[in-house]
């Protein structure tokens, strides 16, 4: 776990793909927390954390594509 997160580290500081997905998750992630943050959701705001949330997801899942990019590499 403590490598993952060494290489996600050396992954913000030299990769700019990685660096800008993961700021647009970030960001993604604290429109999450203030929609969660009300007491109550109209339709249209548990349409937008549905979207944010799949937009989140695809994010990750492009962030964890290139770490394992990056392991491949430095294994080969």
């Amino acid at each position: 776990m403590e490598r993952n997160e060494e290489l996600k580290a050396h992954l913000m500081e030299k990769n700019d793909e990685f660096r800008k997905l993961a700021s647009q998750h970030s960001e993604y992630a604290k429109k999450l927390d203030a929609l969660e943050a009300l007491p109550h959701l109209t339709h249209e705001e548990q349409i937008e954390e549905t979207r944010l949330k799949k937009l989140k997801l695809r994010l990750k899942d492009q962030m964890e594509a290139i770490v394992s990019q990056f392991r491949s590499q430095q294994v080969a």
